[in-house]
């Protein structure tokens, strides 16, 4: 097992995309988040180390603001340097179910069929623990070719979900697996912790 595969106290870490904003330009641009692993618990035991698998809480020195609002979920966390590129837009192998799950259509007993993808058609896109909208750009066979809402870091080969608007809610209406995208270069990183000074 290598350091890549656990976390430990006093490690250094990075979070990942970190903040994201957009320039004078209109573009996206993120900046990971540094800092260190000061506390690991599993359930209400602290940890030296924790290892894949399992729920992990990892205390930080990252400004608590930064964290309020549930605003890092989807966020990944890991050893500086070794998380996977930052995308904002991926084109996916796809597959669609053939009918939805949990809705019928009047007068029949199976569900509703899923109609095919369109362009410029708005999805929802679970990626790992995000969600995040996604405008299709273009479809050819089983590829698409998907715009995210929010950056998202990943790597090729990660599978995702594809839900669609129905009745005024989110159905499931297919899955997909990460062929390319476009990757986003992080910024320089900003400073994550708080200094609190008396005068």
């Amino acid at each position: 097992m290598t350091n890549e595969d656990q976390l430990i106290v006093g490690q250094e870490i990075e979070v990942r995309p970190g903040i994201v904003s957009k320039d004078n330009e209109g573009r996206l641009q993120c900046r990971p988040l540094l800092s260190k692993i000061v506390s690991l618990y599993a359930e209400q035991n602290d940890l030296a180390y924790a290892v894949p698998g399992g729920l992990i809480g990892v205390g930080t020195k990252i400004d608590p603001t930064l964290c309020r609002a549930d605003r890092l979920v989807g966020q990944v966390l890991g050893e500086v340097g070794a998380l996977p590129e930052i995308y904002t837009e991926i084109q996916i192998t796809y597959f669609l179910l053939r009918r939805l799950v949990g809705v019928r259509t009047e007068g029949d007993k199976k569900g509703a069929k899923v109609a095919k993808l369109t362009k410029n058609e708005m999805l929802m896109v679970n990626i790992g623990s995000l969600s995040t909208g996604g405008r299709v750009l273009a479809i050819k066979d089983d590829l698409a070719k998907i715009q995210l809402t929010n950056p998202v870091c990943t790597e090729v080969s990660e599978k995702i979900a594809l839900s669609r608007r129905v009745e005024k809610n989110f159905r499931l209406i297919g899955w997909g697996e990460i062929r390319r995208g476009t990757v986003i270069k992080p910024q320089i990183e900003i400073p994550t912790t708080r200094t609190i000074t008396n005068n």
